[in-house]
């Protein structure tokens, strides 16, 4: 999964309805920053290196930008170097970057869209759309590319002429452009596979050097984008949350990135230090496999979800910075569905459902974990001993970053999982819940959801789609093989002279080219 295959966002009052509206939108992708404090008075100053540390495993570095990107580090360096067709908007869910613009077809089965004005790699050659149609169906080829294009097929990836990309998919689809901001990342055409690690980017910063993780970036003065601000932006790769506050703390990087609960608590007496929160950032939901296994029966995966104590697990894992889940993903959305009653602790209810479904309380269970995101094992661990209350033995096991996502990560019976996307429910749906979904997680099938996605997909109608997302999420919640027992903050921290980071969770934050500092 990593960093990866969780990154889009928002989705207006009638999720997909937004990307229809925005069809024909054009220009910036608008500011997604905010200075967490200094004054709005500050004129923002151009130049000036910001130093960034993010976590990651030397295990698991990849330059590719198409790749399973474990490391938060990796993917920094990766949005910084390459453009996406489109990234999430502060106000609207989809605006445009790479593509200025695009628009249905009245079915909703073709899109096109309109490469920006401009646009250029880093060797001063302008994108085309064979550019873009190349990328995308390299995208499209990769082990989990099914997924991060669903219902797009290779062939339905086509260049109209050279600035005009035409996207068509296998039914209808108002949302259809969400998929454009995840991992779109575009390359020139016939980029050789060994020739990745220097691959001329699109981005607002350009590579100068790379080193074991690590890199410099100096800023893209040709940008089709917009002024860049800060002359470089420094990565530094650190393989523990409290190495890298340490870091910060002692004024030898500028921003901690994604740093975690603990080191903000140990960083609120500091006047020096920024922390900056964002609600519904994170979600760590631990996974039961539904399509087989001993958690296939639905009703031993509700006992488990009745045997955990969600305010403590908000409490304790995450030090209060966050919020107690309700085993639906996509929070942070318009269209979540705030009436769905809150599951809460039952212990003698999960008892009685596991004894009717002749689950084996004798038997011990691994739950498969890693320490790439804070809180994540630390969550495993104490599901595991309030389950124990329910008469489930679970026994943590912590993995290596590389091993868990080449070989757990959609297999397991039991494992935790992180998407630093948490704002869309259409999202998730797509993603790892319908049935031929390349990352679902789950191995969750259930025809009824399938349809209502479906459905929810070929129609504009606020109404209607409102209907049918509700039901999406009614099915998710009594069915799906999700429990999410609570949400973390996005946290940063940062140096006193930093200004206008963004605050949007997932790809919204690695968006630096607006930042600058106040020194």
């Amino acid at each position: 999964m990593g960093v990866t295959r969780r990154q889009l966002l928002w989705a207006g009052a009638g999720t997909g309805a937004a990307g229809v509206l925005a069809a024909c939108s054009s220009g910036t992708s608008g500011s997604t920053n905010a200075a967490p404090s200094g004054g709005t008075s500050e004129q923002p100053r151009a130049g000036g290196t910001l130093k960034v540390g993010a976590l990651g495993k030397a295990s698991a570095i990849t330059r590719d930008p198409h790749g399973t990107q474990a490391n938060e580090s990796d993917y920094l360096i990766i949005s910084l170097l390459y453009d996406t067709l489109a990234v999430p908007g502060d106000t609207a869910n989809t605006v445009a970057r790479l593509a200025a613009s695009w628009k249905p077809s009245a079915d909703l089965k073709t899109w096109r869209f309109t490469l920006a004005d401009g646009a250029k790699f880093h060797d001063d050659t302008p994108v085309t759309a064979e550019d873009v149609v190349w990328s995308l169906r390299r995208l499209r080829a990769t082990p989990s590319g099914k997924s991060r294009l669903p219902g797009i097929q290779p062939e339905g990836i086509t260049a109209e002429d050279a600035k005009t990309v035409v996207l068509v998919s296998d039914y209808p689809n108002a949302d259809l452009p969400l998929l454009t901001r995840l991992t779109t990342f575009v390359l020139k055409k016939d980029t050789k596979e060994d020739g990745l690690a220097g691959a001329p980017g699109t981005g607002p910063f350009k590579l100068d050097w790379y080193r074991d993780g690590n890199a410099r970036l100096v800023r893209n003065d040709d940008w089709y984008g917009g002024k860049v601000l800060l002359d470089a932006v420094e990565v530094r790769i650190f393989e523990s949350p409290q190495a890298m506050a340490n870091a910060l703390l002692a004024g030898q990087i500028d921003l901690a990135s994604n740093v975690g609960a603990v080191a903000a608590r140990t960083a609120e007496s500091r006047k020096d230090v920024q922390i900056l929160r964002r609600p519904n950032d994170m979600a760590m939901p631990i996974v039961m496999r539904a399509a087989d296994g001993p958690f296939a029966d639905v009703r031993v995966r509700e006992a488990l979800r009745l045997a955990v104590d969600r305010e403590a697990m908000v409490k304790q894992v995450l030090s209060g910075y966050g919020s107690v889940g309700n085993d639906v993903l996509g929070t942070g959305d318009p269209a979540f569905a705030k009436d769905l009653p809150q599951r809460g602790r039952d212990l003698a209810k999960a008892k009685q459902l596991l004894a009717d479904a002749g689950f084996d309380t004798a038997q011990s269970y691994d739950l498969l974990t890693t320490e790439d995101i804070p809180g994540l094992a630390e969550s495993a661990t104490l599901f595991a001993t309030q389950v124990r209350e329910a008469g489930v033995k679970v026994n943590v096991v912590k993995q290596d970053s590389k091993v868990f996502w080449d070989a757990t990560w959609l297999k397991a019976p039991l494992y935790t999982t992180y998407w630093g996307t948490n704002d869309s429910v259409v999202f998730f749906a797509s993603k790892t819940m319908l049935s031929d979904a390349g990352q679902n997680e789950a191995g969750f099938k259930e025809p009824e959801f399938d349809d209502a996605y479906r459905q929810a997909m070929g129609t504009t109608d606020a109404t209607e789609r409102g209907k049918l997302l509700h039901k999406l999420q009614e099915i998710e919640y009594a069915k799906s093989g999700y429990l999410l027992w609570g949400m973390a903050d996005g946290i940063d921290l940062a140096g006193a002279a930093v200004r206008n980071l963004p605050k949007l969770p997932g790809y919204g934050r690695v968006q630096l080219e607006k930042t600058w500092l106040a020194r």
